[in-house]
């Protein structure tokens, strides 16, 4: 195999990107073989598009059809378990996109099936794991260099959204159609850059509104309290209303901090020992002086760097891991089983909500279904109204 072919399940904005990138040529290893979609009017569309590329309006169709090595979902959050499974079933490799699913309980289901696969290869589009700037981030904290987490802050409101976008169509915003609101849509990918880079919370307390300043039935302001387990905490909110937007991301250790400021620059303070001996140790007319900020150059040494961020380039790189993983065995950056964790935690964040309880992770996943799907109802029942 010298390219991989691509089947493109779902040809809307996310996946017609994907379609020109790789009609482009700009991912290497990786050709269409193929697009689906359940909208027959796209098909004209394709043919003009991307001619000679064959359609088909079933994914199982599609799956069958000898026209694909490998698939990626860009179809609603409910069914990419459902067609991750087809897809491995058939020995055919998949890359589904963010989130994995909408509850844990149906992810947890397509990893356990895909280990029973581990020729197929199997990934997710958590296109920010190839970004330089956080890569550069935990390649910090791996290697200990701001020491032990005590403390972690993501702000993270630059997804403003006007009530237009959310009445472009009945399944958007909804508990029936996405699972969620800004938790399931806009910030998958802080969420498993969070847990990815500094580790899976052990319990979560939130505090989340629904349809607080959108007429949505879904969450558009989040503020979660997350505890390690081993003392260190952590805060992440998030929201769909807040057209100016901040994007900063702090983590505090014992021998430094790292700050990472919209997306762009990371401000890197190391201390010259850690603060637990600095504390122990530091005379009194020492301390003095910080206190009136002299002396600072003393206490810690500062590095900023700077990262340009082209647009694409993340998730052109994903596709092109996927097919370098394909073809000749290249590692993954972001393997598919590694998507349960940010949506576990955005379970966890809504069920803490509901029940008004801190939450135990992992938790009762019946629980939160059970929760989920009455919220289903009831959405469905006040639209029969």
């Amino acid at each position: 195999m010298k390219k991989v072919r691509l089947g493109i399940i779902g040809i809307g904005i996310q996946g017609g990107t994907y379609a020109d990138f790789i009609n482009e040529g700009r991912v290497k290893g990786m050709e269409i073989g193929a697009i689906c979609d359940i909208d027959p009017e796209k098909k004209a569309l394709i043919e003009e598009k991307f001619p000679g590329v064959p359609f088909y309006g079933n994914y199982i169709d599609l799956l069958e059809s000898g026209n694909v090595d490998a698939v990626i979902t860009t179809v609603p959050h409910y069914l990419h378990p459902e067609i991750g499974i087809a897809s491995l079933k058939r020995n055919i490799h998949a890359l589904v996109e963010k989130p994995a699913g909408v509850y844990s309980k149906q992810v947890k289901e397509l990893n356990d099936f895909a280990a029973t696969k581990p020729e197929v290869t199997f990934g997710i589009m958590f296109n920010q794991r190839t970004n330089p700037l956080y890569q550069k981030v935990k390649e910090m904290i791996d290697n200990g260099e701001i020491g032990e987490i005590r403390r972690t802050n993501w702000m993270i409101t630059t997804w403003w959204r006007p009530q237009g976008y959310y009445d472009l169509s009945e399944w958007r915003a909804t508990w029936s159609g996405e699972g969620g609101g800004v938790l399931v849509n806009q910030a998958p990918h802080q969420l498993d850059l969070l847990q990815w880079i500094c580790g899976m919370p052990k319990r979560v307390y939130s505090n989340v509104k629904y349809g607080y300043q959108r007429n949505i039935p879904v969450e558009d302001e989040v503020t979660a309290m997350l505890d390690y387990g081993n003392g260190a905490t952590g805060v992440f909110i998030t929201c769909t209303h807040d057209v100016i937007g901040t994007d900063r991301f702090e983590i505090l250790g014992d021998k430094g901090k790292i700050v990472v400021d919209d997306s762009k620059k990371v401000t890197v303070k190391r201390l010259a020992q850690p603060e637990s001996e600095m504390s122990a140790t530091i005379p009194w007319g020492e301390v003095s002086k910080i206190f009136k900020g002299e002396g600072l150059s003393k206490i810690y040494t500062e590095e900023v760097l700077e990262f340009e961020s082209v647009w694409g380039a993340q998730h052109i790189g994903v596709l092109e891991n996927f097919a370098a993983n394909i073809l000749d065995g290249t590692p993954l950056l972001a393997p598919g089983s590694d998507g349960i964790n940010g949506v576990r935690l955005a379970n966890a964040i809504h069920l803490s909500s509901w029940i008004g309880k801190e939450i135990e992770v992992p938790f009762d996943e019946d629980l939160f279904l059970d929760e989920l799907n009455s919220r289903v109802t009831e959405e469905k029942t006040s639209l029969v109204k």
